[in-house]
């Protein structure tokens, strides 16, 4: 399947106006074709006019055409068939298995919100009748639903070029809630992103929605992603990526002359929490446990094991070595982007030079450009307690072990802990009396908090929460994954005393 390189403006495909721009194949370190533009301002506006002109058709459909219609997108995506998993392999290194698990992913997404827009109970609906009769003053009649909050942007992020990206969990639940979405693709998987972009503009002609529903912009440059936050018709933003482009965009978002809510997942080290009696049934396998999914995927997740804590003792020392071990048997691998290489690699040569902190052992060499090598380091928790850069992600098979030398220790670490997405405990029966006593701290650290597992692996479903206090994400209160993150883009509106006739259909009686 021919890629273009276009922008998709509701239904007009056209080159971009601003700078030239091609995919980096990270594995071969060359360009791809084709050429990809990046949208100029007028585009940019133009985008959003027709966002705004769509909007009130578009969130007053049908909730049975507005299901169809996400779930047309997930059929149109799967009828793209292998030119859509070979692109995104190309783009982003990805194994071929990875790829085809993230489509299924990105159409369960769709489908769930489709069957949660066809519930209706979304919307939250609350009746109060009228009582005339009430002393000392009577009660008006009051509805209250939740509505679309207008046009939303959507940045598309580097990791999950489809379950995150163009089609994925944040325009999916912007649409679901009745809100047309400006995506702004992530600029290095441009192929994979105008593939999927073709799907949903199919989809929107086929359900004959307005065309301003939805749009695809490209863009490199910081000016076109603060033009597309900072435009009146935009009344919301989704956006997964670095907590630096996470606040710079929050700025933008708060000093609009009508400020908005941006829905930032920026960074997260996921702490894992080894409790003793875990530690002495089994150091051996969850040192194996631990190294793979610190190493899966090369590191490139969200909710990758940045830290592990746990009390210094001998059995802590088996689950040292045992990792130390593993961990030196992995093999580098090519990073989603020269820059996120690059950034890896630097992060953690920054956190080798922190006072009190050493490196344990590494994976095996480099072989190829772009590459991440897993690194162990472990400093102790008086060190950890004292240095915040401590806590800074690195975004990549890096992580840092903490000895605490007593259960006091260990909870002085944690209340300085910043806000995480997930908090994993491993644990045994005798562990319950402590995980007790630290489970209300966790509870204000974390969205997620796991116990024997490991935090790499979000299951898409109702009771998701994909999110947590800052500087994990920008609001503590939303889920970008589940049911829920359709939330993010509602608000209540109030009915006093409105004639029957002109209710929405889900207030009338």
């Amino acid at each position: 399947m021919m890629l273009s390189g276009e922008l998709i403006v509701g239904a007009q495909r056209q080159r971009g106006g601003a700078q030239a721009f091609q995919a980096i194949d990270p594995q071969q370190d060359r360009a791809l074709e084709p050429v990809f533009y990046e949208a100029d301002a007028a585009q940019i506006d133009a985008a959003c006019q027709l966002a705004a002109e769509a909007f009130i058709a578009y969130s007053r459909t049908d909730l049975a055409q507005r299901a169809r219609f996400l779930r047309q997108i997930g059929e149109n995506i799967l009828a793209l068939g292998d030119a859509l998993i070979e692109r995104a392999m190309q783009e982003t290194a990805l194994p071929r298995g990875r790829i085809e698990g993230e489509r299924g992913r990105t159409l369960g997404q769709l489908n769930m919100f489709a069957d949660v827009v066809e519930n209706g109970a979304f919307q939250g609906v609350i009746i109060e009748s009228a009582l005339p009769d009430r002393k000392p003053l009577p009660r008006p009649d009051l509805r209250q639903r939740l509505a679309a909050s207008g046009p939303v942007a959507v940045f598309g992020a580097s990791n999950f070029p489809l379950a995150f990206s163009v089609a994925g969990g944040d325009t999916a639940s912007a649409l679901a809630a009745g809100c047309p979405v400006v995506v702004k693709a992530h600029p290095a998987h441009p192929g994979t992103s105008e593939l999927v972009a073709r799907a949903i503009a199919e989809a929107v002609a086929q359900c004959e929605l307005p065309e301003g529903v939805f749009s695809l912009l490209h863009g490199t440059s910081v000016q076109s992603g603060s033009a597309l936050v900072k435009h009146p018709a935009i009344c919301a933003v989704g956006f997964t990526g670095s907590r630096a482009g996470g606040l710079a965009l929050l700025q933008l978002a708060q000093q609009r002359p009508v400020p908005i809510p941006l829905y930032a997942e920026m960074s997260s080290i996921n702490p894992l929490l080894l409790l003793p009696g875990a530690l002495r049934q089994r150091a051996e396998s969850l040192a194996q446990g631990f190294t793979d999914s610190l190493t899966l995927g090369c590191g490139q997740f969200c909710t990758n094991p940045g830290i592990v804590f746990a009390l210094d003792n001998a059995d802590f020392d088996r689950f040292v070595q045992h990792a130390c071990e593993a961990l030196r048997l992995k093999p580098s691998a090519t990073m989603l982007t020269p820059a996120i290489a690059r950034a890896c690699e630097q992060h953690a040569a920054a956190l080798a030079t922190l006072s009190g902190v050493e490196c344990l052992a590494r994976g095996q060499e480099k072989t190829g450009p772009n590459q991440g090598q897993p690194q162990l380091f472990i400093a102790s928790a008086r060190d950890f307690i004292a240095e915040t850069r401590m806590q800074n992600e690195v975004f990549g098979p890096v992580s840092l072990l903490v000895r605490c030398a007593s259960q006091q220790e260990l909870l002085t670490a944690l209340r300085v802990l910043q806000g995480q997405l997930t908090i994993t405990l491993q644990l045994e029966a005798q562990d319950q009396p402590l995980a007790a006593e630290l489970l209300p701290l966790l509870e204000q650290r974390a969205g997620r908090i796991l116990a024997n597992g490991f935090p790499t692996g979000v299951d898409v479903g109702y009771a998701m929460v994909h999110g947590g206090p800052y500087p994990a994400t920008s609001d503590a209160h939303t889920t970008s994954v589940g049911a829920t993150a359709i939330q993010r883009f509602l608000r209540p509106v109030c009915y006093q005393d409105i004639p029957a006739a002109l209710l929405p259909q889900s207030l009338q009686n």
